[in-house]
């Protein structure tokens, strides 16, 4: 076991859960043991509320202006500690070095953006009669959770936290027990930019902290990304409690390909967009349209996914389940007619044996019914269906109950215009193949890949992570008394 059995950090400290029952923590790299983690209890996360309900008085009374040079502080040290960072995520995800660093460096830009907070979050004045003025401001909720998922450990995390603590807000942050060692990590650099004890608490554990963090009276708000399924649960949970909820769920991406598209750089796009993190992305393509005659393209994208190499350039799913499920998809397919262009099945990385790989897979002549067309694989897997006109392109996207993202590759303005317009998703690529928005634009999808008010990050998060407060004054007598006073 290469590290320290893991533990809760509560109050500034790292401390024992009030249970013996703990998880392995295995690397999808090689199945090597990492640590193990605590399936702690509503104790557990009751000792972290009541650690951050007593911090919340004095963090959210600190000037916006100051609580922010905490995440100055904090982003120098991700970028000190970027190395060590990514090959700790890499270590327990299974992603490649090279996206590791990708995610870390996608942790600074997001940090970045809350330090332009007290920008952001000014208020509004206004006399709107003789000596009347009213006023807005923005208040911070409370003690607020995030439930994050495993397959980005850093970055997710990041969604949240540096927007919602410098809003005020102290932080209850339960990560998957599949990787539960990058939030240690971050708890630490927050610690050290100069965070005061219990604005920043993490919880391990699993189906029993969730459950917990919805019922708990003294949280006010909760995020939470995962699958679908699950984050329908989590909404009607926390909201059922009365608490705000912002819940992200999984994804079935479309790309729409057009015969016009420059044949070099859509199967660049398309392969690196089904293949990185391993597929295991809510942005990663999964399904891709073809309209008219596309062989051409096709072609290349099977030639682009044969330069993708489990073990170099593709990362490992995260375990064997996953692995063997995502394989199922691919038997299913091809038992039920679909050709199999690129075979990722019983992949093997020497050395690595132990290691759980699928290598990328491109499937052609899918039809709209087969289960790789309609459920989210979370592996790199390309399904390919063939439509001979943009509406029944549009047709088999909006069928789809997600709504994450979809893109459109042509080098027509006004087709491109007319799809972005149509397509049932809250974000849109042309000729981009993974159209994540960068700070300060924000994420979040429509219909069954979300659910509740809002984005998660940019300016949107603001209006979650915070309510509301209207003043209006009046110093004047000579005023007089009219119909607002």
């Amino acid at each position: 076991m290469k590290y320290q059995p893991i533990q809760n950090f509560i109050n500034g400290k790292f401390v024992n859960a009030s249970t013996s029952k703990t998880l392995d923590v295995i690397s999808p790299i090689d199945g090597n043991q990492l640590s193990t983690v605590p399936m702690s209890s509503s104790k557990d996360l009751d000792d972290a509320v009541q650690a951050a309900k007593a911090a919340f008085p004095s963090w959210s009374k600190t000037p916006i202006k100051e609580r922010v040079q905490v995440f100055f502080r904090y982003k120098t040290l991700l970028e000190k500690h970027l190395k060590e960072l990514a090959e700790l995520c890499s270590e327990e995800n299974g992603k490649t070095y090279g996206e590791s660093v990708a995610e870390i460096e996608k942790c600074i830009e997001l940090t970045e953006f809350a330090t332009s907070l007290p920008q952001l979050t000014t208020g509004e004045i206004l006399e709107v009669s003789k000596g009347v003025e009213c006023r807005t401001e923005h208040v911070a909720l409370g003690v607020v959770a995030s439930i994050v998922p495993f397959n980005f450990p850093s970055m997710v995390p990041n969604w949240t936290l540096p927007n919602a603590i410098a809003l005020g807000n102290c932080m209850i942050m339960k990560p998957s027990e599949k990787v539960p060692l990058s939030c240690g990590r971050l708890a630490e650099l927050l610690k050290e930019a100069g965070l005061p004890d219990g604005v920043f608490n993490v919880v391990h554990g699993d189906v029993e902290i969730v459950n917990a963090i919805c019922d708990h009276p003294s949280i006010e708000a909760v995020s939470f990304v995962g699958s679908t399924k699950v984050a329908k649960i989590v909404y009607q949970r926390a909201t059922q409690n009365l608490k705000r909820c912002l819940a992200l769920g999984g994804a079935k991406n479309h790309l729409m390909v057009l015969p016009d598209a420059i044949p070099g750089m859509t199967a660049q796009n398309v392969a690196a967009s089904m293949s990185g993190c391993a597929g295991q992305r809510c942005m990663a393509a999964s399904a891709m349209v073809g309209v008219g005659n596309i062989d051409h393209i096709i072609d290349k994208i099977c030639d682009e996914a044969r330069k993708i190499v489990p073990g170099e350039n593709l990362g490992a799913v995260i375990n064997k389940e996953s692995q063997e499920r995502i394989e199922q998809y691919i038997s299913e397919a091809e038992k039920n007619g679909a050709k199999i262009l690129v075979d990722g099945r019983n992949t093997k990385v020497p050395g690595k044996e132990n290691g759980t790989y699928v290598g990328p897979t491109v499937i052609d002549y899918v039809t709209p019914e087969m289960s790789v067309a309609k459920e989210e694989i979370f592996g790199p897997v390309i399904s390919i269906m063939r439509t001979n006109t943009v509406e029944e392109a549009l047709a088999i996207e909006n069928a789809n109950p997600y709504g994450n993202a979809a893109s459109v590759f042509t080098q027509n303005g006004a087709m491109a215009r007319y799809i972005i317009d149509r397509a049932s998703a809250g974000m849109i690529g042309v000729n981009v193949g993974v159209p994540v928005p960068r700070e300060p634009f924000s994420f979040g999808g429509w219909n069954e890949s979300k659910f509740g008010v809002g984005d998660i990050t940019g300016k949107s998060s603001i209006e979650f992570w915070t309510k509301l407060k209207k003043s209006t004054t009046k110093w004047n007598p000579e005023a007089g008394v009219n119909w607002m006073s």
